[in-house]
């Protein structure tokens, strides 16, 4: 699991001034939980963000899962720089 976070997800400086983000795309973690929480579906969402991909939100709530419960995320940005969350 932690492998598809990692390949799934982006945390850079200089994409979404560092927040987390689905990968390849500007859609950050949070308007994705956000969605979810207003009753959104993976479905609409796809329609929505046309660069999510299936899966996209399930990553997203597996980041969140880990968040909650406490858990480090080591993160590398394309520059090779090293980040825990």
């Amino acid at each position: 699991m932690n492998e598809d976070i990692n390949e799934k997800i982006s945390i850079d400086p200089e994409i979404c001034h560092g927040k987390a983000c689905i990968k390849g795309t500007r859609v950050l973690i949070s308007v994705i939980l956000d969605n979810l929480a207003e009753g959104m579906t993976e479905e609409e969402m796809l329609v929505e963000y046309p660069s999510l991909k299936h899966g996209d939100v399930q990553i997203a709530l597996q980041y969140a899962a880990k968040l909650a419960r406490d858990e480090i995320i080591l993160f590398e940005n394309a520059r090779g720089q090293k980040s825990e969350v």
